[in-house]
């Protein structure tokens, strides 16, 4: 398998570790994130150019605090700790992390030493992200200071001859000023990396594992329709053609027209075996008077096991299981070691036991979903499909608040499609990262023709964001807002007013269930 240069980033249970991954990777450097009880012996058989230290929420001083092999840090590899990582450094190297005097939360003036190989690019006053109670009194032997806030002496450190680096404040994240520059000069200046990894390398060496996975078998693999199962599909699809065998479960919540582009797709772009099963009358049985979000997410996964399971029973054996898992369902399934629930995705939880397969394949496991798409367009798949607005498992059925019937499908169904078509033609469906409507659980009085109606209100929700990890409302143009409104309220029976959701995330998460 082509190896590509990598920098692995030892993840210490920070909120931020998952960000760290993709800055490095923004900088077309391989980023692969490993948990810190890992052994060392995975480490170096990665054979990283540079070991980045995430945060985390411990203290150094407490009792079972994570720690790493010592050994990690005579690897003659670069190594940067970042917060937590930058006092676990200095802490098992023989300095003293001690409680601060004054706390430093939110972004905090550091003044960065022109004298510092890390930080001389960016010398002088800049703002950058503090969140940390405790801090590094004293340096460890070989240790120079090269930042200072007023609260903290030693808000970066680094012995330049062991090629170990520390920083107190967070990079990774866009409030740090120049953190940026600052990850480049580590990556670019101190590990040495060429930055040449793209999404054709990716694809590349991902061909290449998954033929070696599965050598002569075959592949199953449940296709939703979405982006990542598509793009997972193909990427299989090209490296064993049609030893690939896909299951579309329609269940019945999918979005306008999705489930006829999706047959088109892998029957002729990429001609799958393709086993395309309509249970939507099964799905919607047994949501029948279900309101809770969570019960309706657990009743369709479980739903869609069970028709997959169906399905694939009539396939017989086949040797591997493959789905389109990507690194934030994985997160918010509380799937990575730290992390809490925060909503279940049906396609995170290991294989089928009982069918009888050898191996899970999840190509996409580590990507973000902006990767996801850059990977989509690398393999051929159409912009239509590659540019597909983003879609949760459960589909419309988590997007009408309360409980769910066929005209209510219809009418979340219709105002979606109109929202859609409005905003790609005003050319603000690659700068809205995701968009679409709600029918809400409200029923309010209105007035058309002349008389009194009380229907439901829609409302639309569209964000911008980098990571789908945290997002901000888009600021669409009035104008547009009152076309897509009048459009809803006069094409789609039972509405009569329609609501913009402006809450960021958090508090509130993109989905409304």
């Amino acid at each position: 398998m082509q190896r590509h240069e990598c920098v692995v980033i030892l993840d210490f249970g920070g909120q931020y570790t998952q960000l760290i991954a993709r800055r490095v990777r923004e900088n077309h450097v391989y980023s692969q994130v490993v948990h810190y009880t890992q052994p060392i012996s995975v480490i170096e058989e990665l054979k990283p150019k540079g070991i980045i230290l995430s945060g985390g929420p411990a203290s150094v001083l407490e009792e079972g605090a994570p720690r790493v092999d010592e050994k990690l840090f005579t690897l003659g590899v670069p190594v940067l700790g970042i917060c937590y990582g930058m006092q676990l450094m200095a802490y098992m190297l023989g300095g003293k992390v001690e409680p601060a005097a004054q706390r430093e939360y939110g972004r905090i003036p550091v003044n960065m030493l022109s004298s510092s190989a890390l930080l001389s690019s960016v010398a002088g006053e800049s703002q950058c992200w503090m969140s940390h109670t405790y801090q590094v009194k004293q340096l460890p032997d070989g240790f120079v200071s090269g930042a200072r806030s007023k609260n903290c002496a030693n808000a970066e450190m680094e012995n330049t001859a062991k090629a170990l680096y520390g920083v107190q404040f967070h990079p990774e994240v866009t409030h740090t000023e120049k953190g940026g520059t600052i990850l480049k000069t580590f990556l670019s200046d101190i590990c040495g990396c060429a930055g040449d990894w793209s999404m054709a390398a990716y694809a590349e060496s991902a061909v290449e594992a998954i033929c070696n996975e599965v050598g002569d078998g075959t592949v199953l693999l449940g296709l939703s329709g979405g982006v990542d199962s598509s793009v997972a599909a193909a990427l299989i699809y090209k490296a064993i053609g049609d030893r690939l065998t896909c299951v579309f479960v329609d269940h019945g919540f999918l979005r306008k027209g999705e489930a006829d582009e999706v047959r088109e797709v892998f029957t002729k772009t990429f001609p799958v075996r393709l086993i395309a099963a309509d249970a939507s009358d099964f799905f919607l049985s047994h949501l029948e008077g279900v309101s809770d979000p969570e019960t309706k997410r657990k009743s369709i996964g479980r739903d869609f096991i069970e028709v997959f399971k169906k399905e694939a029973l009539k396939l017989g054996k086949l040797d591997h299981f493959a789905q389109g898992t990507i690194y934030p369902d994985v997160i918010e399934s509380g799937s990575v070691a730290g992390s809490s629930v925060i909503k279940s995705h049906h396609n995170v939880g290991g294989l089928p036991k009982e069918l009888g397969f050898t191996s899970l394949i999840e190509p996409l496991r580590m990507l973000f979903k902006d990767e996801v798409r850059a990977l989509g367009e690398e393999l051929g798949l159409p912009s239509s499909l590659v540019w597909r607005q983003p879609f949760p498992g459960p589909g419309l059925a988590i997007r009408i608040i309360g409980d769910i019937t066929r005209d209510k499908l219809t009418i979340v169904r219709d105002s979606d499609a109109i929202l859609r078509e409005e905003i790609a033609a005003a050319g603000l469906d690659r700068s809205i990262n995701q968009y679409f409507t709600v029918l809400t659980g409200i029923r309010s009085v209105g007035v058309m023709g002349d008389e009194r109606t009380y229907d439901y209100t829609v409302a639309i929700r569209a964000v911008t964001t980098d990571d789908f990890m945290t997002a901000d409302w888009a600021r669409i143009p009035y104008d547009l807002l009152a076309k897509i409104s009048a459009r809803i309220v006069n094409e789609v029976g039972h509405i009569n007013r329609v609501c913009l959701d402006i809450t960021t995330k958090p508090p509130a998460s993109i989905e409304w269930e």
